[in-house]
């Protein structure tokens, strides 16, 4: 087997569940870790290996870390690279910089694993629902308060009507 032989097995075979659950917005998710547990065992089976690297690049006034994952076959030494970049936060609530820049990391690393392994992005069962004006809200990143205010109402008041309007207005 030669690697895109051994990579598109591995693609096969690879499970990765979204076994985290985000509480607060209600939601399943997998991370950089989820995705390397699943990975390990393929990648032993189909004799190759496989690497992750970080690459700090500052792009106008902002920094982000490009993770590059490397599929290694080690029987031939052939390589098969996916990258995927994510931007530091300038500040996050709670975090010193180095977590700031770790969380940068994790989130860039497990991207460029689930591009190179084509981990499934399908939704969750439980999010095949439709959203809720305010779900669609809160995605926007909507301040339900400042919603209120303009129709002088408070934020548990809102119509759904109001709150489309909201966001059809911020889309302009």
């Amino acid at each position: 087997m030669n690697i895109y032989e051994k990579l598109t097995a591995i693609q096969c075979e690879l499970k990765a569940p979204k076994s985290q659950r985000n509480t607060c917005h209600n939601y399943n998710y997998r991370n950089c870790e989820d995705i390397l547990e699943a990975l390990k065992p393929l990648t032993a089976k189909h004799k190759c290996s496989c690497f992750l690297s970080n690459e700090v690049l500052n792009i106008g006034e902002r920094f982000y870390i490009q993770a590059t994952a490397i599929l290694v076959d080690c029987e031939s030494g052939e390589k098969i690279t996916a990258t995927a970049q994510a931007r530091e936060e300038e500040c996050k609530k709670g975090m010193d910089g180095s977590q700031v820049s770790g969380a940068a990391s994790s989130y860039a690393r497990k991207y460029a694993l689930a591009g190179l392994f084509d981990c499934d992005d399908t939704k969750d069962a439980d999010s095949s629902k439709p959203r809720t004006a305010r779900e669609d809200a809160e995605a926007m990143h909507l301040d339900l308060v400042k919603v209120a205010e303009y129709f002088h109402t408070t934020a548990d008041e809102l119509t759904d009507e109001q709150i489309y309007k909201a966001i059809s207005m911020k889309k302009k």
